[in-house]
């Protein structure tokens, strides 16, 4: 139906969707044109998180199950040296710094060494929790703007395609016909905003989905790293 009313108008016929982009008027080609950018920042977003957080559950794999058969903190400080950054060696690292500045409340005894005490374990704890956030924070960066484009994207179509159809039923003024003729050729192109739309927006739904599910694991893969380093001092005797 819509071939026969751009055909009855002596227009060209689309047969692409790039021809149906490039027969739209000014309006929709600036909202597809925004589309487009919104699509391209969302792809490189979920390719760049999608290598990152491979990297970091490689890497902190790795430390973590070395770090399982550490014998005492010194061990553990020589394989967090040894293996490439990631979370993991960053909160021990962390947690390392504040073992060496911190003086054992509890004083040696001939039978035991320096402890430290309750309100000290409480600080590492927090000191550990810290990192923890802070490492979320660097790897949930750029999460937002993927849910923001999944979320706004439709709606940006929804105006070019409303847009669209505004400008068609006002070339029902300027020809002076009220037939199918006269607008759907404008309704067609205007539909396109809508089509590149959830073209963007589902992906970038899909991406935020799963890279916040990941998210979610290594946080509590970071928090049970922490009860595991408090449980190497209470071996060690250090707590």
């Amino acid at each position: 139906m819509i071939a026969a009313a751009l055909a009855a108008q002596g227009q060209p016929i689309p047969t692409t969707p790039l021809q149906l982009i490039t027969a739209s008027d000014t309006v929709t080609q600036v909202v597809l044109a925004f589309l487009a950018v919104l699509s391209a920042i969302s792809w490189t977003i979920i390719f760049a998180k999608w290598i990152e957080y491979r990297r970091v559950m490689r890497a902190g794999k790795e430390f973590v199950h070395d770090f399982e058969r550490a014998h005492s903190l010194e061990d553990a400080a020589r394989l967090a040296a040894k293996g490439k950054p990631n979370p993991f060696t960053r909160v021990f690292m962390r947690a390392q710094t504040f073992l060496s500045a911190t003086t054992p409340a509890l004083a040696a005894t001939s039978e035991r060494g320096g402890r430290l005490s309750a309100a000290q374990v409480e600080a590492l704890r927090q000191v550990l929790d810290s990192q923890t956030d802070a490492e979320r924070d660097a790897l949930g960066r750029y999460l937002t703007a993927l849910a923001t484009i999944g979320s706004v994207s439709p709606l940006v179509g929804l105006l070019g395609t409303v847009l669209g159809v505004i400008s068609a039923f006002l070339g029902i003024t300027q020809s002076g016909s009220g037939n199918i003729g006269a607008v759907a050729p404008g309704v067609a192109q205007a539909l396109t905003a809508t089509a590149l739309a959830l073209a963007v927006a589902i992906p970038a739904v899909f991406g935020y989905n799963i890279f916040a599910n990941r998210l979610n694991g290594i946080d509590g893969e970071l928090e049970g790293f922490g009860s595991e380093l408090i449980a190497l001092l209470v071996r060690e005797g250090r707590i």
